[in-house]
């Protein structure tokens, strides 16, 4: 039986020997044939080459063309199928088509990968057998290398390319931009005459190969070897169709909306000199820190002299003085403006224009993601170093007395009343009442959890909100103190997250002022990932149910002259001068969606308001101190209100002609007018839809991706992450379920990102280093992808549309103007109507650019 057993073993190892000695010289002789053959397909290749070198008469190519196609058809016999590394080059002869490709068309220009376009060299070709590893990574790819293929000298490059290879190169433009932007524009060429854009020169590819029907390229290892992410080349098609001219009643709604954007220029308070024409930034380094950000310098009193007169405060230079320095429209001709843009928003023939104005902002931006999305996620890994967890974040709305979660706050309570149970915290009922007994007042001994009422009353009572979450009170905050400081101390380890806090003056009294900026300062409350807003809350007519004021006056007194004597005179207030550098905006909060009666152009002034009603929102909208402070040097106090969360449009509108930006704005989606103009002014929405589905709307029906998608200015932020948020990160959480849910990119997520430093009130300083040192410029120029990770294309496209639809508003207005300068131009012959028209055409584009460029 053993005998057996090693017979049958023997036999098979004798067998599968055989076996795998065969298999080996079968495959060897597999390998000689490929090989061989892949020599003999080089060596006609190079026959083929040389014998186009040798002659390029029509005949020669012909046969050529016969020849290259004879071999390259299927071989039945080996079973082998001739594949070609890349089709034969599209040589412009006179008379012949080539593959479906008629003879004298440009040929098809190719860029090597990571060389930028304009710097194309010629490149020996190298074919598909053989596939070299990058020396930068390890994967096996053709792509890296075919892509140099086809690539031609740039002398051979037709006019027509060489400017297209100009315009579709992201990167900064050269000092003959703009007149040749306008010839491209136009279809022209150097001579000003009509040409025809090739395909090859509209269309472009990020990773472009040489071969158009065989291996295409890897996108993985062309991303690998990118090396200049500023060089993308994008697919960039006039995308506005050859309207006819417009109608008289079109061309009377564009007057309409040039209008409306003029009185808004008439009210919105811009900085006579701009914050980088004042600071010119020389260094790349991180902007250094203030050491002491609370030491107070005397700055001397200066002989401006102001009073209020109707609501309104005028400033002049001196006592004596009856000239006004800083000009401001009283009430009558503010509500008269309100209710023209109030006509205007309700016009019929307007809202159909703006909201198919709209419809084709979302649709050309759909278009651009189906040609360049893949190509703007490829510029985004190539920026090194750079992810959307590491670019730039401002929470640009978030209420300070919510701005930590509720385990935070719940962690902090059990802290105090285990560490600091005798502590007296408040007076209530005639007695005062330690930390320990507040609580077993309230039956509340351990606070199990935190539950919080629409009031951020924790557990339902008012006392634990004046404990913890007042500066105001009997220990002077200092547990408001110490628990904003634990949220600064992680917002300085995230490092890329920032906030502005929303803090309240109510304008009860004037001494909020002094009160709110003893308590900064004296607990030292400075972060530089933080800046503050200051909310004022339209609360007259409870103060005036209580008797704390008499009329309106008295509010708008007790919230604004404390800012101008401050101004005036910063040694009156100095704790308040020293606070006031870290503000930059004012705010305006209250319960949008009660019902308030429209103002009128003849409503009482402030001082005759003495009746128990809360004027309308509109009617607190005065904002006049930026002015003053810019011409002293200061910082200026920027309105960025509340609007549009609920309640009438009224609001939008007004804020449409005073606001920088605004906090949500979600009722934009019912008046496509209004959203078209906030579109054109690009004024910033500060979006919650997290808080916006907790109070007014549903998550699912917010608007911020459609408004995202016609190019609105919008950013996320918290609101109140008290109530809403559950983990340390509010703003990071804000993202993730925005991006879940809306089906955001990355790309998107870091243009909304850089849309909120942009909005936010943070300094030249720290926008610079954080968004690019140009950031102020409009499309790409303004735009660093190594620190903001959003690709040149997105921004140029951005840029792109929005320029279009203002040189539609601008139009006629600026043809007017051009045919006023025309006429001051003296002709050479007065009947010759054709000079005229050259005439008045130069001044009409010399005045619509730069409007553009303003």
């Amino acid at each position: 039986m053993d005998a057996c057993a090693i017979h049958l073993a023997m036999v098979a190892l004798v067998g599968a020997s055989f076996v795998a000695v065969s298999a080996y010289y079968m495959h060897r002789k597999t390998l000689s044939q490929l090989l061989e053959f892949a020599k003999a397909v080089e060596r006609e290749r190079e026959d083929g080459e040389e014998e186009l070198r040798r002659d390029d008469s029509p005949e020669h190519f012909k046969k050529y063309v016969e020849k290259r196609r004879s071999h390259g058809c299927r071989r039945k016999g080996n079973g082998y199928r001739r594949v070609s590394a890349s089709m034969p080059d599209i040589v412009a002869i006179s008379g012949y088509v080539v593959d479906g490709v008629e003879v004298g068309l440009p040929r098809l220009q190719t860029l090597p990968e990571g060389k930028p376009a304009g710097h194309v060299g010629s490149t020996k070709r190298t074919g598909h057998l053989l596939k070299p590893t990058s020396p930068k990574s390890p994967v096996a790819s053709a792509s890296a290398f075919e892509s140099v293929e086809e690539s031609d000298d740039e002398d051979n490059m037709t006019d027509n390319a060489k400017l297209n290879t100009y315009i579709h190169t992201n990167g900064n433009a050269g000092p003959g931009c703009n007149s040749m932007f306008q010839d491209l524009l136009n279809n022209n060429n150097a001579n000003g005459e009509k040409i025809a854009i090739a395909t090859s020169s509209m269309i472009r590819t990020h990773s472009v190969s040489g071969d158009l029907h065989g291996v295409q390229p890897d996108p993985v290892a062309a991303d690998i070897l990118r090396k200049e992410p500023e060089h993308e080349i994008f697919v960039r098609l006039n995308l506005s169709p050859n309207e006819a001219p417009p109608s008289l009643e079109e061309a009377d709604v564009y007057r309409n909306l040039q209008a409306c954007l003029e009185l808004r220029r008439s009210y919105v308070f811009r900085e006579v000199i701009a914050p980088w024409e004042k600071e010119v930034i020389s260094d790349p380094s991180t902007p250094k820190p203030n050491p002491n950000p609370f030491d107070y310098t005397s700055q001397g009193k200066s002989n401006h002299y102001f009073e209020m007169e109707d609501g309104v405060v005028h400033v002049y230079a001196n006592k004596d003085s009856k000239e006004k320095l800083f000009p401001v429209a009283d009430a009558t001709t503010f509500f008269t403006d309100l209710h023209h843009i109030l006509k205007v928003i309700a016009a019929g023939n307007i809202r159909t224009l703006c909201h198919h104005r709209l419809g084709l902002l979302e649709q050309k931006f759909n278009l651009h993601l189906m040609l360049n999305a893949d190509r703007e996620f490829l510029a985004q890994k190539s920026a090194p170093h750079r992810d959307f967890y590491n670019v730039r974040k401002v929470d640009t709305h978030v209420h300070h007395s919510a701005c930590m979660n509720q385990k935070h706050l719940l962690r902090f309570i059990k802290s105090k009343l285990r560490k600091e149970p005798d502590e007296v915290v408040i007076f209530r009922d005639g007695t005062y009442l330690t930390l320990k007994g507040v609580f077993e007042s309230l039956d509340l001994t351990g606070v199990p959890f935190i539950v919080l009422n629409l009031k951020y009353n924790p557990c339902g009572q008012i006392r634990l909100r004046e404990i913890f979450l007042k500066q105001d009170n009997l220990i002077q905050g200092r547990f408001l103190a110490e628990l904003t400081k634990q949220v600064f101390s992680d917002l300085d380890a995230s490092k890329y997250q920032m906030a502005e806090y929303r803090i309240s003056i109510y304008g009860r009294k004037m001494s909020e002022w002094d009160q709110m900026a003893s308590w900064i300062v004296n607990n030292e409350l400075y972060s530089n990932n933080v800046v503050w807003l200051i909310q004022l809350s339209r609360l007259y007519n409870v103060y005036k149910e209580m008797g704390i004021v008499t009329s309106f006056q008295n509010i708008l007194d007790n919230i604004f002259l404390p800012l101008f004597e401050v101004t005036v005179d910063p040694d009156l207030h100095p704790q308040l001068h020293v606070f006031l550098k870290q503000v930059v905006g004012l705010d305006l909060v209250d319960d949008e969606s009660k019902p308030e009666r429209r103002p009128t152009k003849h409503m009482p002034t402030p001082a005759q308001w003495t009746n128990i009603f809360n004027p309308a929102f509109s009617y607190y909208v005065f904002n006049i101190t930026s002015q003053l402070r810019e011409s002293k040097g200061m910082t200026t106090i920027k309105f960025r209100p509340h609007s549009g969360e609920a309640g009438d449009i009224d609001h939008l509108t007004a804020t449409f002609l005073t606001a920088h930006n605004i906090a949500h704005g979600i009722n934009l989606r019912k008046s496509p007018v209004l959203q078209y103009l906030y579109y054109l002014a690009q004024i910033g929405l500060a979006m919650s839809p997290l808080s916006n589905n907790s109070l007014f709307l549903d998550y699912h029906r917010n608007p911020l991706p459609m408004f995202f998608l016609r190019g609105l200015n919008v950013s996320l932020s918290a609101d109140d992450p008290l109530q809403i948020h559950l983990t340390k990160e509010p703003l990071v959480e804000e993202y993730s379920i925005a991006a879940s849910v809306w089906k955001l990119s990355s790309c998107d997520l870091c243009e909304i990102a850089r849309n909120s430093v942009y909005q936010s009130g943070f300094s030249h300083a720290l926008k610079s280093h954080w968004i690019g040192k140009e950031y102020y410029e409009r499309g790409p120029n303004g735009n660093d992808i190594h620190k903001t990770n959003v690709p040149h294309i997105r921004l140029e496209f951005r840029d792109m549309i929005w320029r279009e639809e203002m040189q539609k508003i601008h139009h006629f207005l600026h043809f007017q103007r051009a045919e006023q300068k025309a006429e001051a131009i003296p002709r050479r012959s007065v009947g010759d109507v054709n000079e005229n028209a050259v005439l008045i055409s130069s001044a009409f584009q010399e005045e619509l650019w730069a409007t553009i460029k303003d």
